[in-house]
């Protein structure tokens, strides 16, 4: 068994978090079924968040009879107002069946709350804190400079960051700060948003990081039974494994759509968060469902698009969105054509 201290706040658990994300999309009794399974064999992290609708509930269902302090809930508040902020902490509280959470994290926020900004948003951490309601304060981001200030603030105790084996430095060097400032570093989209499809490989180059606890997002029997094999037997990083990780940096590092969704809603209805990455979608999972009717329909919609310029100044990743949505649109057309895969 391989296992991650979070930093300052001393949580240490097995180095597989549970993203609950995902757990959305499978009725009560799976996701309680899921949940408690993890629980059972090893896995005590979960992940989940306010904006995930029911996710909150499901893990409220799966644990509400049995916490204890062998299980850790981080969950998360996009909240711009303190009003907000106690609102949505409550709801957090309510729908978990427990009195406090572990480590409440500001969900993506724009800009890096401090004391005294005018927000009063990390004021309430605090009170939160006080009040026994919150154990730990974190904050999980898309954009690097919000996470440097995160680090440098001396604030959180954790940042939840982007990170797998397709990520640069400006993100290894995150990773080390927050290492030198005693801060746990929680690794979003370790499969970057279902590109990458080794988790083995995944699981294995995040083991190098000692201070990096991934959170795999899960809705299916078969991929818990996965990322549980890998408690018992954690992934050594191979040399297969590595010619593995070098392939995929090969077709996929650059400037590719993470999937993340931030960009999101699109005034001319395009999905993007799937169109401006169908190629590598299409070409890295079973291609059939990609082909479908209904998802040519949402592929052209893509020739609608207005030029507002919204999706790129969104994207946290300053990708030109929609030259990525055309190069993708133009590569789909091809391959409807019936040009190789």
């Amino acid at each position: 068994m391989a296992d991650v201290t979070l930093g300052k706040t001393r949580i240490t658990v097995n180095k597989n978090g549970f993203g609950c994300l995902p757990v959305q999309r499978v009725s009560m009794a799976e996701a309680a079924g899921l949940l408690r399974k993890a629980r059972e064999n090893g896995i005590s992290f979960f992940d989940t968040a306010r904006a995930y609708t029911d996710s909150e509930e499901k893990l409220g269902e799966a644990f509400g009879e049995s916490w204890d302090d062998t299980i850790y809930i981080a969950t998360k508040t996009a909240a711009k107002t303190p009003q907000d902020f106690w609102k949505d902490l409550e709801t957090s509280l309510a729908n978990l069946k427990r009195g406090y959470v572990d480590l409440y994290q500001f969900h993506n926020p724009e800009f890096c709350p401090k004391p005294g900004d005018g927000s009063g948003l990390y004021e309430c951490m605090l009170e939160a804190k006080a009040q026994g309601k919150i154990r730990h304060i974190g904050i999980t981001n898309h954009r690097l400079s919000v996470a440097r200030e995160a680090i440098d603030s001396g604030l959180y105790e954790t940042l939840q960051f982007p990170f797998s084996y397709l990520s640069g430095e400006q993100e290894l060097a995150l990773v080390e700060a927050c290492r030198k400032a005693d801060m746990g570093f929680i690794a979003m989209k370790a499969l970057s948003g279902g590109l990458l499809n080794h988790s083995d490989a995944c699981y294995a180059w995040l083991a190098q990081f000692p201070n990096v606890l991934p959170i795999w997002g899960i809705q299916r029997e078969s991929e818990l039974d996965e990322f549980l094999s890998y408690v018992k037997n954690p992934p050594a990083l191979t040399e297969k494994l590595q010619e593995v990780i070098e392939k995929d940096r090969q077709e996929l590092q650059g400037d590719f759509c993470r999937g993340c969704g931030y960009c999101m809603p699109c005034p001319a209805g395009i999905e993007i968060n799937n169109c401006a990455r169908m190629s590598q979608l299409i070409r890295r999972s079973p291609s059939a469902a990609h082909l479908t009717p209904e998802a040519q329909k949402k592929m052209f919609r893509i020739e609608n698009c207005l030029h507002c310029g919204q999706c790129r100044s969104k994207c946290p990743y300053g990708l030109d969105t929609p030259a990525l949505l055309q190069k993708n649109l133009q590569d789909y057309k091809e391959i409807l054509a019936g040009k190789p895969i």
